[in-house]
């Protein structure tokens, strides 16, 4: 009798704890995968789709990956499209299961729709079991019980790295056996779902591909091949280039990658190359990915609350739907925030620094409702991930769990450290590439003349300022471009 293996954000068979009990307890094993229609329903009050079409494209490229993978082992990837419950007991029906393995999820949709694959596989008397590989650290060894995860960051991490291990990597199954007589089913392209394929623009930061192998290809380029693990403290915040960063939040998101494969290459490369404050600062930024776990665990849908988990006020947030998509298209007529913006609508990704500047631009400059922010962010980021994203979002939005983070940021102020000379907006505004770099960041309050000599406009080629950047500097609106 074989067990399904029902693939969620896991796609991978590197450290899959679930997978890999599937492959040693059963006859054999039935790996799925479930396109659920509803996760690309379109936003009831903006719009614009819950899953674009970078992040759609990139988990159909993940979905490829793993369907060959597979089959080198022996095995095969099912595809089927439909509510994930029914489709489940009909597989359990159809070939006899004896179990269904699957990780375990945490956010609010996930939950429920586990209890529904529950109750309809207790009615064929088919055991469910989940297998928890969502993060860094497992649950079983943190030193807090799940309601008493610490609000703070600080004290969570504090508390993991003085007292919890982590775990080693589960094998990766070498063989796979399929029971007979599978029809795989085709893979999904993105005009079945009514998505339009996007060109990748040229300008993009780096050129993402899903999977397990375009993932373990990047952590061995980016720790090896260009030592960039080396430095990763000191140009994590960098704007322009592949290596900055490590990039590897895409692959994460999707379990394409695991996070304890990246932890334990970190801890080879300390051995074999050097360890300094950028290798753990790496595993420092894996911690943060694991807190916003746990206080989703902890907190439930709250983070997805106007109010959040501390139940916050509201009243004060504007639902200014033109001023939403006037940030949303990167026309604030702030060039550091339209830059970011741009690059994200164009390409799927926005850096950790950018995410942090348009969302505070957003929510404490012009009073835009933060929930509007997190699902456009949603929508576009190739690398979403419901835990990281709506947790910054409630950090900024200064509704989270821990009191003390404030996350206003001085645009003008950001601009100035990690884009001097105007270079990465420059980049993706290039009707603004011939304004001089001591003008390009307060252009609102540039004198119309030297904006001219650039072939600048504002309210025509470039939009008027959305909002009085002087906030950001005490300097006189005619002595900004001199002392800039």
């Amino acid at each position: 009798m074989p067990i399904i293996y029902w693939f969620r954000n896991d796609l991978r068979l590197h450290d899959n704890e679930g997978f890999a009990q599937a492959v040693a307890q059963g006859d054999s094993v039935l790996p799925v995968f479930i396109i659920d229609p509803r996760s690309f329903a379109e936003d009831p009050e903006l719009g614009f789709r819950k899953a674009g079409v970078f992040r759609v494209r990139f988990l159909f490229e993940a979905l490829a990956d793993l369907r060959r993978r597979l089959q080198e082992r022996g095995g095969d990837l099912l595809i089927r499209v439909g509510n994930v419950a029914e489709v489940l007991a009909d597989l359990a029906r159809e070939y006899g299961a004896s179990a269904v393995y699957a990780g375990k999820e945490i956010t609010q949709d996930d939950v429920a729709m586990e209890a529904e694959v529950n109750r309809q596989l207790a009615a064929l008397n088919v055991p469910v079991q989940y297998f928890w590989m969502l993060s860094l650290y497992h649950p079983d060894d943190l030193p807090f019980v799940a309601d008493a995860i610490p609000d703070s960051y600080r004290d969570f991490r504090r508390g993991c790295e003085r007292e919890s291990s982590v775990r080693p990597e589960v094998a990766e199954p070498r063989y796979v056996g399929l029971p007979t007589g599978v029809d795989p089913g085709l893979l999904p392209t993105l005009a079945q779902f009514g998505y339009e394929d996007v060109v990748q623009d040229p300008r993009a930061a780096i050129h993402h591909v899903g999977g397990e192998t375009a993932a373990l290809d990047r952590l061995a380029a980016y720790f090896w091949e260009r030592d960039g693990l080396k430095s990763y403290k000191f140009t994590r915040n960098n704007l322009l280039g592949e290596d900055y960063s490590s990039k590897f939040s895409a692959w994460l998101a999707y379990g394409c990658l695991s996070p304890r494969r990246v932890y334990w290459q970190v801890k080879q490369y300390e051995k074999e190359r050097v360890k300094n404050v950028s290798t753990y600062w790496l595993v420092f930024e894996l911690i943060w990915r694991d807190y916003f776990r746990f206080i989703t665990a902890k907190y439930g849908s709250r983070i997805f609350f106007p109010s959040g988990p501390r139940r916050v006020k509201t009243a004060h947030w504007q639902r200014d739907k033109a001023l939403f998509w006037q940030w949303a298209n990167g026309q604030t007529g702030v060039p550091f925030i339209d830059a970011n913006m741009r690059e994200l609508n164009l390409t799927g990704y926005q850096s950790n620094r950018g995410r942090q500047n348009v969302a505070s631009h957003l929510l404490n400059d012009l009073g835009v409702l933060w929930t509007w922010g997190a699902a456009y962010l949603e929508s576009l980021l190739i690398d979403y991930d419901p835990c990281s994203n709506w947790g910054n979002w409630n950090l900024v939005a200064k509704v989270s769990a821990d009191p003390r983070m404030d996350r206003y940021f001085n645009v003008y102020t950001q601009a100035r450290k990690y884009d001097p000379k105007g270079e990465y907006v420059s980049r993706w505004l290039p009707e603004l590439a011939n304004v001089p770099p001591g003008h390009l960041h307060l252009i609102s309050l540039t004198d119309p003349a030297t904006l001219a000599e650039a072939g600048v406009t504002l309210g025509e080629t470039y939009p008027l300022a959305l909002f009085d950047v002087s906030k950001w500097t005490r300097r006189k609106a005619k002595s900004v471009g001199q002392r800039a």
